[in-house]
């Protein structure tokens, strides 16, 4: 007997941030090792591989010319600064507190659409953009005890990653998403390569490094294709708040592994920004109810 649409979306969702999480955590394993540029450089060689074999056996190359897209560019872009600045980040923070603050990109990307591409954002959900971005203040602490520089990575992580998001929406649609996956894969790796020798040099690479990035990369494959695979099964507004699935990862692999317990300034501030993010699902899921039925009701003769 197969799931429901929604359910089989759902478990697709959350697949995808168990193999994101797991992902951060076997980059944060090897950030004492080799500096940023080294980490994108490695893992990036291998993602690349993997996606152009996938995209070469399903077809999904198309012409060059694609890549002059302009949200193309920006997006790309925009995944390099993400990747700079999470990866810089996950060599100082608990684990729990990146992907924490990382839970933001959803109200992130609301935000951007509302101020760049026009979309309609009620008050309500204004409200609840805000008190998202309050809860993200209470896990970073902005403050000479609690605040760092690493704290700042994440918050322009985020910043890059919505930009990502919104140029996603602009990319034509005839454009394979394994050729846009691994454009973006290739450019970071050679992005990675030249940030090597500025970020301090070439390190070597001990074998079971190399073998947490090679799993990385495996692990980072997984969840890009489970993350679509959601997006096209079942329903956005049931599908998107297990996303916040990834903070059990987070939380479980930061004590067990690297012995990070979560304190209560993160437990409170993670709090107000899932219950803004899931507020944020719920008001923009009724929007959409309402202008179905709306367009239902028919015209009076």
């Amino acid at each position: 007997m197969s799931l429901p649409a929604n359910h089989r979306g759902a478990l697709y969702m959350a697949a995808a941030m168990a193999g994101f999480t797991a992902n951060d955590a076997l980059v944060k394993a090897v950030t004492g090792d080799m500096n940023t540029g080294q980490i994108m450089f490695v893992r990036g060689l291998m993602t690349t591989a993997l996606v152009l074999a996938v995209a070469h056996r399903f077809a999904a190359f198309v012409s060059w010319r694609a890549m002059l897209q302009p949200a193309l560019l920006l997006r790309i872009a925009a995944e390099i600064g993400a990747a700079i600045t999470y990866i810089s980040a996950l060599g100082t923070l608990p684990l729990a507190n990146t992907a924490s603050i990382l839970q933001a990109l959803p109200l992130a990307v609301t935000l951007g659409a509302a101020l760049f591409l026009g979309e309609r954002v009620g008050w309500r959900r204004w409200l609840a953009i805000v008190a998202g971005f309050v809860g993200v203040l209470i896990v970073i602490r902005p403050g000479p005890e609690g605040f760092t520089a690493a704290s700042a990575y994440v918050v322009a992580s985020v910043v890059f990653a919505a930009i990502r998001d919104l140029c996603t929406r602009r990319i034509d649609g005839a454009v394979p998403s394994l050729f846009i996956t691994a454009v973006t894969a290739a450019t970071i790796t050679l992005f990675g390569a030249l940030l090597v020798a500025p970020m301090g040099g070439w390190q070597p690479v001990a074998a079971a490094s190399l073998l947490k990035l090679a799993g990385s990369s495996v692990l980072l494959f997984v969840g890009y294709q489970c993350i679509v695979l959601a997006m096209r099964t079942g329903e956005i507004s049931f599908i998107a708040p297990f996303r916040y699935t990834s903070l059990f990862w987070a939380i479980g692999i930061g004590i067990l592994v690297f012995g990070e317990v979560p304190d209560a300034w993160m437990a409170t501030g993670v709090s107000v920004i899932v219950a803004s993010g899931l507020y944020t699902f719920y008001r923009e899921n009724k929007r959409k109810a309402d202008g179905v039925a709306q367009e239902s009701v028919p015209e009076s003769p």
